[in-house]
């Protein structure tokens, strides 16, 4: 290893470490908080939209007002104007906590659309079929719309971490750490143009692992595919 390389590891190993669980940290929990969000939102955005299961206007009329305003907002706009909520349940809008707040809010309506979408792709032979034998509504949806959409919500899953894994890059311009927030600091501020280059390349490391995951997990419990 050149000596320049081993300095670099000295000065910063441990700085980028720490970005990197920091940024992985925010990005896992803020994804897994939008999905138990999302999940139900958008199966109720399913089955009560007109001639679906359970059909009610108002209902699946209020709940995409609310998905499309919460997709139509800028993330850098919401960082801003949610600190003042991100205080309030945190106690602070900086760090990896200060961070998750506005990431759930961004993420919870874009999961509740894809949910949506991966459910209407289910075969509706299989829902009515399962109502012909007398299957409840909360049968059909645990065991044939989520069953049989499992793949599509893995790779959804997959995707919508790597929209926060940007948008977490984003929350660094105030100060909620990792990657993001190394890059800009010593990277852009201190003209540390090394330290940004070997941020950017471990973001887009980990960004192709879980899109790998993601995809090889959605193949594995694609029993459409066997």
């Amino acid at each position: 290893m050149s000596p320049v390389i081993q300095e670099f590891i000295a000065d910063y190993g441990e700085l980028l470490v720490q970005g990197t669980w920091d940024t992985l940290v925010m990005t896992t929990v803020s994804t897994l908080i939008a999905y138990v969000i999302g999940v139900p939102v958008g199966v109720l955005l399913t089955i009560s939209a007109p001639q679906a299961l359970w059909p009610h206007r108002v209902l699946h009329t209020v709940l995409g007002w609310i998905v499309n305003i919460g997709r139509s907002i800028p993330f850098i706009i919401l960082l801003v104007a949610l600190i003042p909520l991100t205080r309030l349940i945190t106690g602070t809008s900086l760090g990896v906590q200060g961070a998750i707040v506005p990431l759930v809010v961004s993420a919870a309506p874009f999961v509740a659309r894809m949910v949506e979408q991966s459910l209407a792709e289910v075969d509706g032979g299989l829902i009515e079929a399962s109502q012909s034998f007398g299957a409840g509504l909360w049968q059909i949806v645990t065991k044939v719309l989520l069953f049989e959409s499992l793949p599509s919500l893995i790779r959804g899953a997959a995707i919508t971490f790597i929209n926060l894994f940007g948008y977490s890059a984003m929350a660094g311009t105030v100060g909620a750490g990792g990657l993001g927030d190394i890059a800009i600091r010593y990277g852009y501020q201190r003209y540390q143009y090394d330290v940004m280059v070997v941020s950017v390349v471990l973001c887009v490391i980990l960004v192709q692992i879980f899109q790998s995951i993601g995809n090889v997990v959605a193949r594995r419990i694609d029993h459409h595919s066997r």
